[in-house]
């Protein structure tokens, strides 16, 4: 509080939904960085111009599918945590939170500490979106 004048700062609560949707941006944003900065430690380019894709072994077309579809889960989790119903969108954050983190653990192994540090970041915001599922406020109909 602002003891000159008597007024506090206002306060905002965002629907769940909007939360999750945020995170979710918020995770995008860091695998983008992530992935940036990769390119700058030494061999990646190397090995992306001979098409290796790091510890997924050759850059095939199922190995590029999959990663396709490993990134645009947490893109298209943006739009769906508002739009579904409240039900579906529950559901899908604590599926898909709770996989991410498990994808998160398995990538920590880089040597790199930036890589570590945003990944720590990630499996955070991940648990933070499980979190939020779980504890979605409910009322009485």
């Amino acid at each position: 509080m602002n003891n000159k004048t008597g007024k506090v700062l206002e306060e905002y609560q965002a629907p769940t939904k909007i939360k999750l949707a945020l995170t979710w941006a918020s995770l995008m944003f860091l695998y983008i960085y992530n992935d940036y900065f990769s390119m700058y430690t030494p061999g990646t380019i190397t090995d992306m111009s001979t098409g290796r894709m790091g510890p997924l072994g050759q850059a095939t077309e199922i190995v590029l599918v999959g990663v396709a579809i490993l990134l645009a889960i947490p893109a298209l989790m943006i739009v769906l945590s508002v739009v579904l119903p409240t039900f579906w969108s529950r559901c899908l954050n604590l599926l898909f939170g709770l996989a991410y983190t498990a994808v998160e653990v398995l990538t920590w192994s880089s040597p790199y500490l930036f890589f570590k540090m945003v990944v720590g970041l990630e499996i955070g915001l991940t648990l933070f979106i499980v979190w939020q599922a779980l504890r979605w406020p409910k009322h009485t109909v």
